[in-house]
């Protein structure tokens, strides 16, 4: 029975892996108490900064959340009932219910990435050119590499 070689890595590769899950993870903290400051939870939060950019279906919340339709039945009612979130139909297809942000959702949304200190005020320090190549280089990490 032959038995799999766990790949080994470089000491930089584990400090940047170290790394990458500490700014994750204050990421996450700092995001956890901007969306308390507004008595959300972080779910609400996400789902609230997504509708920011467009109306989306419930089940494709569901994909980028990452979690069952039912969970996001239940966040966008409590969204809804406090006024920051509604549900409408789409115009290309009257079955299908997207939801969308009010105005007062967006306001909140827009405070909430103002309030994202952590990974706003590092990235400033940055000059352009590197807040550039490191889009470019979480990029690649997300994508894979780029054909030549």
């Amino acid at each position: 029975m032959a038995t799999q070689k766990t790949p080994s890595f470089d000491p930089l590769t584990l400090e940047v892996v170290d790394l990458i899950g500490t700014v994750v993870a204050r990421y996450h903290e700092e995001y956890e108490e901007a969306a308390a400051e507004h008595a959300l939870t972080g779910a609400q939060a996400r789902l609230l900064s997504l509708l920011s950019l467009e109306p989306l279906p419930m089940r494709r919340l569901a994909q980028k959340l990452k979690c069952e339709p039912s969970n996001v039945t239940g966040i966008v009612d409590r969204l809804e009932a406090r006024g920051l979130a509604e549900r409408r139909p789409d115009p290309s297809d009257r079955r299908v219910k997207l939801a969308a942000v009010t105005e007062e959702g967006r306001a909140v949304a827009r405070s909430l990435r103002l309030s994202l200190r952590f990974a706003r005020e590092p990235l400033a320090t940055l000059s352009r050119e590197e807040r550039v190549a490191l889009r470019g280089l979480l990029l690649r990490m997300l994508n894979g590499p780029t054909p030549d």
